[in-house]
């Protein structure tokens, strides 16, 4: 059984489960994976400072703690951010968690060019504290968008999906996208679990999957997650 720790946000946890099922998708109930979805909205917000850190680790073990206790096999974590607390939740747990940047940074050996530069849009909280730079910055070179763009087009995207509108953080989020592409940027990794939501709103399926420009984390990690499922 696949655990999978939810809530942050809310729409990013759904958008992953159902990238999830998509992906495995069978004709009968049956043939579709088994897994639990923790939709913890509660955690504690995931920012980058010491004082916060020890709330959302406590937090999230909880969350860990209560999939495991449920006879998950391994635990998926549909949020970058969160992943800052990623190697002392691992300490404390009996079952793995899968590492979503470790998965993305895997799919980027096998289809983005050596030392070429990569875009990222995160969470100012993701970017302070390099959970993607620390892993990239040896073969890649990561592309943020301005201070300006970041307050104005990627944060407010994020936060239009957490509200529920979509089509408005569609629009808004294409500012940052455009100017990352104008920087050169073959690839965009969509390094907020909020972004895959108002990137490829209303488009299709099979859209999601062929797209050769975006690097979506949820849907890596989902794949990564089929692939840990089927060991059991």
């Amino acid at each position: 059984m696949i655990g999978i720790l939810g809530g942050m946000g809310t729409q990013a946890g759904l958008d992953f489960s159902t990238k999830l099922a998509k992906l495995y998708r069978g004709k009968l109930d049956q043939k579709y994976p088994l897994f639990i979805l923790y939709n913890k909205s509660n955690v504690p917000k995931r920012l980058a400072d010491n004082k916060s850190y020890k709330k959302v680790l406590k937090s999230l073990l909880e969350g860990c703690l209560f999939l495991q206790k449920n006879k998950c096999k391994f635990i998926a974590i549909p949020c970058n951010t969160a992943h800052h607390w990623y190697k002392d939740l691992n300490k404390k747990l009996k079952i793995p968690i899968i590492s979503m940047p470790n998965e993305v940074f895997n799919y980027a050996k096998k289809n983005c060019s050596f030392k070429s530069k990569i875009g990222i849009l995160a969470t100012e909280s993701t970017i302070k504290t390099k959970i993607y730079h620390k892993i990239f910055e040896k073969k890649y070179k990561l592309i943020e968008p301005t201070k300006l763009l970041q307050s104005n087009s990627v944060n407010k995207a994020i936060t239009f999906v957490k509200k529920g509108k979509v089509k408005d953080a569609e629009k808004i989020i294409k500012p940052a996208v455009n100017y990352l592409l104008k920087s050169n940027c073959k690839k965009i990794i969509l390094a907020c679990t909020e972004l895959p939501v108002a990137i490829f709103a209303y488009k299709s399926f099979k859209k999601v999957k062929s797209s050769k420009t975006f690097l979506d984390p949820n849907l890596i990690l989902a794949k990564a997650s089929m692939k840990n499922y089927k060991k059991y």
